[in-house]
């Protein structure tokens, strides 16, 4: 079966960095546009960025633009997310995604077909 295991998530301190891993099994990898979302307490499930299949294209959230960099490695079936200078209002719980749908930058949970379990990231002020 499909399985997304997040890692890296952690404690940090504003104006720090995390790099967070997304390790993918059971799916045809490089066929999948891979996601990553957030989600705070008391909050919906927000999107932060997505890959295309090739690497090429990528989709950001204005929220993280020019601090969060996407990049995925189809030899590894693995998917990175690189935080710079987090903030505060980062804090939340990040998910690994995929979707082996048509991809044009949707950003709702909905068009991502599988999920990870999830890694927490606290950033404290």
């Amino acid at each position: 079966q499909v399985q997304l295991v997040e890692s890296g998530g952690g404690l940090v301190q504003a104006g720090g960095s995390l790099r967070l891993s997304c390790a993918a099994s059971g799916l045809s990898f490089s066929s999948y546009t891979m996601g990553w979302f957030r989600q705070a307490p008391g909050k919906e499930r927000e999107f932060v960025l997505a890959i295309s299949r090739n690497g090429i294209n990528t989709y950001y959230a204005d929220s993280v633009k020019g601090r969060f960099t996407i990049s995925r490695d189809n030899a590894k079936n693995t998917v990175y997310l690189q935080m710079n200078n987090l903030r505060p209002e980062d804090t939340a719980v990040y998910y690994c995604s995929a979707t082996s749908r048509y991809y044009v930058g949707s950003r709702y949970p909905k068009d991502f077909d599988y999920w990870g379990r999830g890694t927490q990231v606290t950033v404290s002020s």
